[in-house]
C-alpha cells in the first residue's frame, strides 16, 4: 500500500456503525440456515401464505408494538414471517417508504427477537392469539393445503404494501448456499469483512462526492455484512445518512454474471477503484460467487426426527483406523506486478507455482502470467493443506516475432509460508513485494509483487483408495446387471493419499464340514499391527457391520431409486461446555465464587442416517458428469434433522476404488459399504431376483 493508499483505508475505517455486524452476522447465518431446513418457505403454497401472514398479521402486530410495547417479554416473531420480514428488509428503501406510508415510522426490530433464538414465546403467542384468533401463532411449514385466510384480516388493499415480496424471496433462496461453508462463522474471517463492508461504503460516498454513477457489486463477504446492517433498519437508515446523506439502496434485482453484463462490468469496475483507491485485492477467497447451488435430490425429502440411541456403540472397532487429520485451505493468488527486471527481457513472463512440500490436494505445479493491464491478470483459485510453503519461479519466455522461442529461462524464486500468512490474510487479502533469490547476480534483485488470500483453515476430507491384489473381474458398477456371483476370495489393501496401508480387507465364506454348503458370508480387516477383526457379515439380505453398529441395505423404494442404499449406523457425539460457575453451575466445587471455569463432558451416541445414491450427488456434483464415468460414482448423503435434505459426506469411485469422505465417524463404513458394493453384486440385486 502507498501512502495515499494507507491513508484512504484508514479513512474508509472511521466510518461509524452502529450496530455490532460480527454478531449480528452469525444470527444471520443461524437463522438463513434454518430457513434452509424449511425449504417449502422458498416457493409455493408455504409461500404464498407467509407472505399474507407477514402483511396482515406480523406488521399490523410489530406497528401496535412499536407504538406501545404490548409486553415486557420481547416479541418472538414466527419463522415464516420473519423470513419474509427478512426479504423486505433487503430492500431497504422500499421498506422504509412502505413503513413511513403505512405506520407513520420505521418498524424497527428493536424489543424483537428471532425464533431461533430458542426464547419463550408464550407471550407473543398470547398476543398473537388475541388480535388473530382465527389464524394460528405457528405456521404448520410440513402442510401442503391450508384453510383460507380470514377475510376480515384482510381490510383494505391500500392498507398493506403492494411490494412483490414473493420475488424478493426468490432472489435470495440461493444466498445461503454462497455463504454457508464453515469458514463463514470464523472472527477472522468476519472482521475482515466487516472493514471491507466499510471500504465499500467509502467508495460509493466517494462516487456520490464526485457525481459519478457506478454500479458497486459486493463480494459475498461485504453482501453478508450489508445484509446484516440493513436487518436493522432504523439504524441502517441513521448511518447511512451519516456517512452519505441519503438511505442507499440494496439493488438484488439482477443475477446474470455473464460477460459484458450489468453485474460483471459493475463488479469489474468496483474491482479497479478499489484497487486504485486501497492498494489491495477486492477478490477475497472464500468469498466469491460458488457457483449455482447443487441440483436437488430426486429422492423424497428423508423425513428424520431428532433421535437418541440410547445403546452405546461397542468400542471394539472404533479405534481400528486412525488417520490424522489434515487442514486445507482455499487460496487466491495474483502476480500483481514485477520490478527491477534486467533489460532485453521483453518476452513473456510467467510465474510458476507448486507445494514445496507434499500435499495431498495440491500436487502439480501452476502457471499465471504477468500482465500490467487489468483485462489480462490472471488469478489462481485452489485448494491446499494450510502447512507449508509455495514456491514460485519467475519464468521469462523469449519473443521472436511475435512466436514464442525456447529455452524458458528462470529468472528468481520465492517463497511464501502458508502458516505465517495465515491469520492476516484470512482477514484481508495481502499485497506485498518480495524479493527473487537467482544464481545470477543482476545489478538490483528482481521482485514480484503477489496478492494472496486464505480461507480459514478447515479439515480436509479423508482421501483413500482400495487397491485389490488380483485384478479386477469387475469393470462397472455392482449396481448394474451382470453375471451371477461367484465364490472368491477377495484381497483388497486400502491405502491413505501418500500409499501408506490403513487396512487389509478380505472376504470369506464359513462352510459346513459335511456339505460343504456356504452358512456365513463375512468381511475380515487385518490391520496393520497384523490384528483380524471381524468388519462385517451378511445376514439374510442386510450387512451387519462393526459388531452391529452399522448396517448395510437395499433401499426399499420406488424402481427409479431402485438401487439407493440405506446405511445405518450408531456414532459418538461429544459436546465440551465451559461455563463460569457463577453464571452456569454444571458440578459442585469448592471455590464457586473463585470464577474459574468448569468442564462438562457429554457423550452421546446419535443414529447417523445415510443414503447412497448412485452418481455424483449435491456438492459432489460436476458439470462434466459424462465424461466421468458417473455410473461408477455413488454418493453417501447424510440425513439429520440438522441437514433434512442432506448433506453429502463421501464420494466413492468404484471403478478405481477412490474414496473421498469427509467426517471421521464414516471412514470405516464407507469403506466397509464401498468394499461391499464392489464385491458381491448379489447384495444390489439379489433382494429383487433372490440370488444370494
Amino acid at each position: 500500500m502507498e501512502k495515499q493508499q494507507e491513508l484512504e483505508w484508514a479513512e474508509a475505517q472511521k466510518i461509524i456503525i452502529s450496530e455490532d455486524l460480527l454478531v449480528k452476522a452469525k444470527q444471520q447465518l443461524l437463522f438463513l440456515a434454518e430457513v434452509d431446513r424449511n425449504r417449502c418457505l422458498y416457493g409455493g403454497s408455504v409461500l404464498e401464505r407467509a407472505t399474507f401472514r407477514y402483511k396482515y398479521c406480523w406488521l399490523p402486530l410489530l406497528a401496535k408494538h412499536v407504538e406501545t410495547p404490548m409486553t415486557q417479554e420481547p416479541l418472538v416473531v414466527p419463522l415464516d414471517c420473519e423470513w419474509i420480514w427478512h426479504c423486505h428488509r433487503l430492500n431497504p428503501v422500499r421498506y422504509k417508504s412502505d413503513c413511513m406510508d403505512l405506520y407513520g415510522r420505521i418498524l424497527d426490530d428493536l424489543n424483537v427477537v428471532s425464533s431461533i433464538l430458542g426464547t419463550s414465546n408464550e407471550e407473543s403467542e398470547k398476543i398473537w392469539n388475541t388480535m388473530y384468533p382465527s389464524e394460528p401463532y405457528e405456521l404448520h411449514l410440513d402442510s401442503d393445503s391450508f384453510q383460507d385466510f380470514d377475510e376480515n384480516l384482510l381490510g383494505d388493499p391500500e392498507s398493506t404494501t403492494k411490494y412483490d415480496l414473493i420475488s424478493a424471496v426468490k432472489r435470495q433462496t440461493t444466498f445461503f448456499y454462497q455463504v454457508s461453508r464453515s469458514y463463514w462463522n470464523d472472527d477472522t474471517f468476519l472482521e475482515g469483512a466487516v472493514a471491507r463492508y466499510k471500504g465499500f461504503l467509502y467508495l460509493i460516498k466517494r462516487n456520490k462526492e464526485r457525481s459519478m454513477r457506478r454500479f458497486c457489486v459486493p463480494t459475498y463477504d461485504v453482501d453478508l455484512i450489508w445484509h446484516s446492517h440493513q436487518l436493522h433498519p432504523a439504524s441502517y437508515c441513521k448511518d447511512l445518512v451519516a456517512i452519505m446523506g441519503k438511505v442507499l439502496e440494496h439493488d438484488d434485482t439482477d443475477s446474470d454474471r455473464s460477460k459484458g453484463q450489468k453485474l460483471d462490468v459493475g463488479f469489474f469496475e468496483t474491482t479497479n477503484q478499489w484497487e486504485e483507491t486501497f492498494g489491495t485485492r477486492y477478490w477475497k477467497a472464500g468469498a466469491m460467487h460458488r457457483g449455482n447451488p447443487p441440483s436437488p435430490l430426486t429422492f423424497d425429502k428423508f423425513k428424520v426426527d431428532a433421535m437418541q440411541n440410547d445403546s452405546t456403540p461397542s468400542n471394539k472397532n472404533q479405534n481400528l483406523i486412525q488417520l490424522p487429520q489434515k487442514m486445507l485451505v482455499e487460496v487466491m493468488l495474483e502476480i500483481v506486478d514485477v520490478r527491477d527486471l534486467p533489460s532485453g527481457h521483453k518476452g513473456k513472463l510467467v510465474v510458476s507455482f507448486k507445494k514445496k512440500q507434499e500435499d495431498i490436494l495440491f500436487n502439480a505445479k501452476k502457471q499465471l502470467s504477468v500482465s500490467s493491464q487489468p483485462e489480462g491478470k490472471q488469478v489462481a483459485v485452489f485448494q491446499c493443506e494450510s502447512r507449508g510453503e509455495l514456491v514460485l519461479e519467475l519464468i521469462y519466455r523469449p519473443c521472436v516475432n511475435f512466436r514464442m522461442v525456447r529455452p524458458a529461462k528462470v529468472l528468481g524464486k520465492t517463497s511464501i509460508n502458508l502458516e505465517d500468512s495465515q491469520n492476516a490474510a484470512c482477514k484481508l487479502p495481502l499485497q506485498k513485494w518480495l524479493d527473487l533469490t537467482s544464481a545470477v547476480k543482476w545489478s538490483k534483485p528482481i521482485s514480484i509483487c503477489v496478492g494472496l488470500s486464505l480461507t480459514p483453515p478447515v479439515p480436509a476430507p479423508y482421501k483413500l483408495q482400495m487397491v485389490s491384489t488380483r485384478p479386477s473381474i469387475r469393470s462397472y458398477a455392482p449396481f448394474l446387471p451382470w453375471r451371477k456371483f461367484q465364490q472368491t476370495k477377495n484381497w483388497t489393501n486400502v491405502v491413505d493419499e501418500a500409499g501408506n496401508e490403513i487396512i487389509n480387507i478380505h472376504s470369506r465364506n464359513l462352510t459346513t464340514e459335511k456339505s460343504n454348503t456356504n452358512i456365513k458370508l463375512e468381511v475380515v480387516g487385518t490391520t496393520a499391527s497384523d490384528e483380524t477383526h471381524l468388519l462385517a457379515e451378511l445376514k439374510g439380505t442386510t450387512w451387519s457391520m462393526m459388531n452391529s453398529d452399522w448396517t448395510l441395505q437395499r433401499k426399499k423404494s420406488s424402481d427409479e431409486d431402485e438401487n439407493v442404499f440405506e446405511l445405518t449406523g450408531t456414532r459418538k457425539v461429544i459436546f465440551i461446555s465451559l461455563s463460569f460457575l457463577n453464571q452456569i453451575p454444571i458440578e459442585k466445587h469448592s471455590h464457586k465464587d473463585s470464577m474459574l471455569p468448569s468442564l462438562s463432558i457429554l457423550v452421546i451416541c446419535d443414529l447417523s442416517q445415510v443414503i447412497i445414491f448412485p452418481g455424483r450427488k449435491l456438492e459432489f456434483e460436476t458439470r462434466y458428469y459424462g465424461n466421468e464415468r458417473g455410473n461408477c460414482f455413488l454418493t453417501a448423503v447424510e440425513f439429520s434433522p440438522k441437514d433434512p435434505y442432506g448433506k453429502a459426506v463421501a464420494l466413492m469411485n468404484l471403478a478405481y476404488g477412490f474414496l473421498e469422505i469427509k467426517e471421521e465417524w464414516l471412514v470405516l463404513p464407507a469403506i466397509l459399504s464401498a468394499f461391499v458394493l464392489s464385491n458381491f453384486p448379489h447384495f444390489s440385486d439379489g433382494i429383487q431376483n433372490g440370488n444370494k
